[in-house]
């Protein structure tokens, strides 16, 4: 089929949505920084083949959704979490189907990036089900904290779903305003949490245990500009950079100065365009760069294709329940600064 049809079919009957998570793909690079005096601030790439039709999102409170479903299509028929929004949030969507970044009015934010290895299991049938796309939703919809999260995340199972031969392969990086973090990893049928301030940068592919091994075998305390560094766009040259770059940031002396210093270590793990991939002759281009204010409760998103950084004030933004959902297109190079009254209401929820 053809992928621009099939997105706009998507759009449409939000059937083939699946192809948002192709198990061809390694991309994104998520950074925290939760060592500095000044705020926790968490950085994040978005890299895709195509463009993953990205929309901001405002989600109130109150709104109801259904685990089970993917659009209009069920794509869970047994025990499938149904909830209740307890926390308003801002998100970005991915063709219009699930939130693959964002965070929530009481500073946790969330993060799903691409891992290969996912396995959630087997259905267990004591526990929710959520199909992957929502599932970081879920937990932004319900928790205020990591811990809160993480208890959260007792009561249910993501879901892999699947269409076309294409699957939701994701993992999870989540961060609340206190500095704390946990990133969650279903590798052969279980979940793997690493939970505490240490875990900073989260890639793809290898698992995580894999990766931290592999960050072991560099030395970056007498740094200079003569210490070598893996290069290339693969998920471990990343995260090694990442790690390092993140390492040397300096204490911020304003709110601005952090968002951008952030910002700088998101940038220098993206992929440029055309850069070769996997295969000769793929492209898995950093589409969009976000950060995470979690002390400050802002969100920055900036489009690789335009040159301004726009921001949304969550303090300022009324997320009492019955509310409309609201959206905005970031693809406008008019746009800058705050955006906060840009954005249109929606007839429906997206999810």
């Amino acid at each position: 089929m053809d992928m621009k049809t099939a997105l706009h079919s998507l759009l449409i009957a939000s059937t083939t949505s699946f192809a948002l998570w192709s198990p061809a793909a390694d991309a994104c690079t998520r950074t925290l920084w939760n060592t500095n005096h000044l705020a926790v601030l968490a950085g994040r790439s978005m890299d895709w083949a195509e463009s993953t039709q990205p929309r901001l999102m405002i989600l109130p409170r109150g709104m109801a959704r259904d685990g089970g479903k993917l659009g209009p299509a069920t794509v869970i028929k047994d025990n499938a979490a149904r909830w209740t929004a307890k926390y308003g949030s801002v998100v970005t969507s991915a063709y219009g189907v699930g939130a693959v970044d964002g965070m929530n009015e009481k500073g946790l934010a969330m993060h799903l990036l691409f891992l290969t290895a996912t396995d959630y299991g087997a259905r267990e049938p004591g526990k929710q089900g959520v199909q992957a796309g929502l599932w970081g939703q879920y937990l932004l919809d319900n928790a205020a904290t990591v811990a809160e999260a993480l208890e959260a995340m007792q009561r249910i199972q993501p879901v892999m779903v699947e269409y076309a031969g294409f699957k939701s392969s994701l993992h999870l990086a989540i961060e609340d305003a206190s500095g704390d973090s946990a990133l969650i990893q279903y590798v052969d049928g279980k979940p793997k949490i690493y939970h505490g301030r240490a875990f900073r940068v989260l890639t793809n592919d290898p698992p995580y245990e894999q990766q931290l091994a592999e960050l072991k075998k560099w030395d970056f305390s007498q740094a200079t500009r003569e210490t070598p560094l893996p290069g290339n766009v693969n998920p471990v040259d990343r995260f090694i950079r990442a790690n390092y770059f993140l390492s040397t940031l300096r204490e911020p002396q304003s709110q601005r100065q952090a968002v951008a210093s952030i910002l700088s270590v998101a940038r220098n793990a993206s992929v440029p365009f055309n850069a070769p991939y996997k295969t000769p002759g793929s492209t898995y281009d950093t589409e969009y760069r976000t950060v995470a204010d979690l002390s400050n409760r802002q969100y920055f998103f900036e489009l690789a294709s335009s040159p301004n950084v726009i921001r949304v004030d969550l303090d300022q933004i009324g997320f009492s329940a019955g509310a409309p959902a609201r959206m905005l297109n970031p693809d406008n190079v008019e746009l800058s600064g705050s955006v906060n009254q840009q954005f249109q209401p929606l007839a429906k929820a997206p999810f």
